[in-house]
């Protein structure tokens, strides 16, 4: 897996992980608190954290299968 494969695949898992972050927290505060509220801090660290790992994970992967 080049870089170029790496990057495409972090944008990915990182869109995919802000998206259902955003939803999920503001489902919770609408739930729990009767306000819908975005918490964009939380859905942004867990896209970043996620999209590093799942992607290091991925190539780690990759590099093994090629072996």
């Amino acid at each position: 897996m080049d870089v170029k494969q790496a990057v495409v695949y972090f944008l990915r898992i990182f869109v995919l992980i802000f998206v259902v972050s955003a939803i999920v927290t503001f489902l919770y505060s609408l739930v729990v608190h009767k306000m819908g509220v975005v918490d964009w801090e939380t859905a942004f660290r867990f896209a970043i954290i996620l999209g590093i790992v799942l992607t290091w994970i991925n190539v780690q992967e990759k590099k093994k299968n090629k072996d």
